[in-house]
């Protein structure tokens, strides 16, 4: 699976856990050495990180002889180095939505075209409930490649008399993940001989696709183990909370439209409905960044409602005065590139509380003073937008890396982040008033998302069990 979160290890699991940095360093070097010495003389190049990581994944499978492989495509489907796979036990496509668009294509139709790219002659697959086009050309891809394509009934079709599913994962989008893992999962156990798990209803390979509903596969009764999986189930940086004292952290990678919405959900019901503390104010804080060709614009705009008191904006560095950890390293982005794109970002929220305010009467408009501080990261000063009265236009922040800005967010109250000193932060009246607020809350609710990365380095920082 991609992306890791802390250490690239995450990526290449067996039974669920990361291979040992034994074994990574044992396979790295082989695969490395091997292509190193059989690598093509006239152009002499390397695989890419994610060409070289798939291929030395699937090496650790064959050496460790795993018995079943659950391999997550990179971007796409068609084109994805992933795809040389010619005879899988059975596909999935989960819930579409708008990503990586200067690759998959813009449409919804087009990325469908781009994920149905793995479908295989004879092989089953399964997709969930999708809009009705892009539905249609997952099922006109599936006719091209004679691939059975079924629609995964809903988790509650499963469910028997009153007792209700428990999911390990919060959120509601987590349901239709769990129907799609379930399906995949009868597949395996039924290729195993297993019994009494539901048989597909085999579609005869004359029967017209093109027009017609997706055949919906069957529910099934579900064993305890498969009970016990879905509620045992955890996955670091999704709908993920830590409580750490009076700060509680909402960890979520959401970085796509429809994600975002999901995200806001699931933080409406596990934050935001909560009762108001009693014995003093609450504070809430969104800290957000995104990166590559997403359009930041639509997301942020997806977080206002959500009411945040303040919305900090960093990099996915973790630091800027110390070496990264390598694994959180991407070396095709610069931190000026970076810190460039957290400002557009602030822009773009400060923009969006200014419209706010103005549809509604009952706010006063926005304070706007003077312009952006410009970025001085050397000397790991905060970047910010002057200060607005609060909390009617959350002041929007902007610091050189993680560190800083989640050290600036807990102010000494997380037990695993150091308190910022004096020198750290820019002395600017938004930044001294905000940091008292959040020391006299008696609860701190922050929102981490719009970046799967931003989010690992957040974990990274706030579990350092995980760099273990």
């Amino acid at each position: 699976s991609s992306p890791h979160l802390v250490q690239v290890r995450e990526r290449i699991r067996i039974n669920g856990q990361p291979i040992s940095k034994d074994l990574f360093n044992k396979y790295f070097w082989l695969v490395y050495n091997r292509l190193e010495e059989t690598k093509d003389p006239v152009h002499a190049s390397m695989p890419a990180y994610f060409r070289f990581l798939t291929i030395m994944a699937f090496h650790v499978f064959l050496q460790e002889k795993v018995d079943l492989a659950v391999v997550e495509v990179g971007i796409g489907g068609t084109y994805d180095c992933t795809n040389i796979i010619r005879a899988p036990v059975v596909c999935g496509v989960s819930s579409l939505g708008i990503d990586h668009t200067s690759i998959l294509g813009d449409t919804m139709e087009k990325i469908a075209w781009q994920k149905g790219g793995i479908f295989k002659p004879g092989v089953p697959a399964f997709t969930v409930a999708q809009p009705e086009r892009p539905l249609e050309v997952l099922r006109e891809r599936a006719q091209e490649r004679k691939c059975p394509l079924y629609l995964c009934p809903e988790l509650d079709d499963f469910e028997e008399g009153c007792r209700a599913l428990e999911l390990g994962l919060a959120g509601a989008h987590q349901r239709s993940n769990a129907a799609l893992a379930l399906q995949l999962a009868r597949m395996w156990l039924q290729r195993r001989g297993c019994q009494a798990l539901g048989e597909l209803k085999e579609v005869p390979p004359s029967t017209e696709l093109v027009g017609r509903p997706v055949p919906l596969a069957p529910a099934f009764r579900l064993t305890d183990a498969m009970i016990q999986g879905l509620r045992d189930t955890e996955w670091l940086g999704r709908t993920q909370v830590l409580s750490h004292g009076p700060v509680t952290w909402y960890l979520d990678g959401a970085h796509t439209t429809s994600s975002i919405q999901a995200c806001v959900r699931w933080f409406h019901q596990a934050a935001l409905n909560q009762d108001k503390p009693h014995d003093g104010s609450e504070v809430r804080v969104l800290l957000f960044n995104a990166t590559g060709d997403r359009d930041t614009a639509a997301l942020l705009k997806l977080l206002v409602p959500c009411h945040f008191d303040y919305a900090v904006f960093c990099p996915n560095f973790m630091e800027v005065s110390v070496a990264n950890s390598a694994d959180q390293q991407n070396f095709n982005v610069t931190l000026e590139n970076a810190l460039t794109r957290c400002l557009e970002n602030q822009r773009t929220w400060t923009r969006l509380l200014e419209e706010k305010a103005g549809q509604d009467p009952r706010l006063p408009s926005p304070l706007w003073v003077g312009e952006l501080l410009q970025p001085a990261p050397a000397r790991g000063s905060l970047l910010l937008v002057p200060p607005a009265p609060r909390p009617l236009n959350s002041p929007a922040l902007v610091f050189p890396c993680l560190a800083q800005a989640l050290r600036w967010v807990a102010q000494g109250r997380d037990p695993h982040l150091a308190a910022p000193t004096a020198s750290g932060a820019h002395p600017h009246p938004a930044a001294s008033s905000g940091a008292v607020l959040l020391r006299e809350a008696a609860v701190v609710h922050v929102l981490v998302t719009g970046s799967l990365h931003l989010v690992g380095g957040a974990l990274r920082l706030l579990d350092p069990a995980l760099s273990q």
